[in-house]
C-alpha cells in the first residue's frame, strides 16, 4: 500500500509514490489521405487492438494531427506512434498493421515519422504485394515505393526509423468518490496527455479501468486484476490501497519516445486532474510501481505535481 502524502493541490491528495516505467522500442509513422477524415480512419484502424504488449504485441496511438504544409505529400495527415518490447516484434507489427489498415484505406499514403538509430522495413516489406508492378523512386530526402491499387497508387516510404530510447509504463492512478467524478478527472487527464508531443496513452480513450498487477494465483497468467485498487474488494482483502471515501479508480498508462516525453505527459495529466478539483473529479492521485524491480525509469509524482497556488 503506498504512503498517502500530505502533499495536496486544490484539495486533491497526491501520493508519495512513483510510476515505474521500462525501456521499449518505438517508431513513428505519418499517414496521409485526401481528407483528414480518411487519414484518421486509417490511423485509427492501424492503432486498434494496441493497448498493451501483454496481449496485443504492440502499444500504439495517434500522436498528433498534421496540417498539409507539414506532411511529405502536402495532404492532411496524422502521426502515429508504435511501441514494442523488441525490435523484432515492432517490425512484425509495423508491416502487418500498415499492410492491413493503411494500404487498404482509400487514398492513403504512409511515410516515416521518425529518424532513428536504424531502419525498420515499411514499403521495403510491403512492395511484394504489387506482384512485380511496384515502382521504386528515390527522392533527395527519402526512398518511396509506388504500389498500384484499385483507386490509383499506394505511396509508401521504404523504411522508418527505430528508437531504443523509448519508455513505456508511465502511469497515473485516478481515485474519486464516484464513478462519474473519477471518469471526468481521467478524461481531463487523457485530453491533456493527448496534447503532449511524442507521447500517447494507448488504452481506449486513453483510460484503463482494468489495471493489473504482476502475476496471478492461476498458473501461466502473467498479470491479473490489481486488487489493491478495486473498490469492490476493499472489504475482502487485507492489503487494499483504498480508503472508505474512494468509490471508483481509473488508470492512465503513458508511453513516450523519450523519458522527457513521459514526464511531460504525466505532468500535464496531473495538472488537469488537480485543476478539476475533488468536487468535480478525483480526490486522490497515485501511481503504480513494483518496488523498482520492473523498470529503471521512476517518475515521482511529487516532482511532477503543479505548484501550489499562491
Amino acid at each position: 500500500m503506498p504512503d498517502v502524502s500530505p502533499l495536496a493541490r486544490n484539495g486533491v491528495s497526491i501520493d508519495a509514490t512513483y510510476a515505474e516505467a521500462f525501456d521499449m522500442r518505438a517508431t513513428a509513422l505519418v499517414i496521409t489521405a485526401p481528407t483528414l477524415r480518411w487519414a484518421r480512419i486509417a490511423a485509427t484502424s492501424l492503432t486498434g487492438f494496441a493497448t498493451s504488449v501483454i496481449g496485443c504485441g504492440v502499444e500504439a496511438g495517434i500522436d498528433a494531427e498534421m496540417a498539409p504544409e507539414t506532411t511529405p505529400d502536402g495532404r492532411p495527415g496524422l502521426r502515429v506512434l508504435l511501441f514494442a518490447g523488441s525490435t523484432g516484434e515492432l517490425q512484425k507489427q509495423l508491416v502487418n498493421r500498415v499492410g492491413q489498415c493503411v494500404l487498404t484505406s482509400p487514398g492513403s499514403a504512409c511515410y516515416s515519422g521518425l529518424i532513428g538509430t536504424e531502419p525498420l522495413k515499411l514499403g521495403d516489406g510491403l512492395r511484394y504485394f504489387a506482384d512485380g508492378f511496384q515502382i521504386s523512386k528515390r527522392l533527395p530526402d527519402r526512398h518511396i515505393w509506388r504500389l498500384p491499387v484499385m483507386d490509383g497508387e499506394f505511396v509508401c516510404e521504404g523504411t522508418t526509423g527505430l528508437t531504443k530510447a523509448a519508455v513505456g509504463g508511465g502511469n497515473l492512478i485516478v481515485m474519486g468518490r464516484t464513478s462519474d467524478a473519477t471518469l471526468a478527472a481521467a478524461e481531463a487527464a487523457a485530453d491533456a496527455v493527448a496534447g503532449v508531443a511524442d507521447a500517447i496513452a494507448p488504452f481506449p480513450g486513453g483510460i484503463a479501468r482494468s489495471g493489473s498487477k504482476i502475476g496471478s494465483k492461476y498458473k501461466g497468467l502473467i498479470a491479473s486484476t490489481n486488487h489493491f485498487y478495486c473498490p469492490t474488494l476493499r472489504g475482502a482483502v487485507a492489503d487494499s490501497a483504498l480508503g472508505p471515501e474512494i468509490g471508483a479508480v481509473l488508470e492512465l498508462v503513458i508511453d513516450g519516445l523519450t523519458p522527457e516525453a513521459v514526464a511531460a505527459a504525466m505532468r500535464a495529466g496531473l495538472a488537469a486532474i488537480v485543476a478539476l478539483g475533488p468536487e468535480r473529479g478525483a480526490c486522490r492521485i497515485g501511481a503504480g510501481n513494483y518496488g523498482g524491480k520492473l523498470g529503471r525509469h521512476h517518475f515521482h509524482l511529487h516532482d511532477l505535481a503543479p505548484e501550489a497556488a499562491s
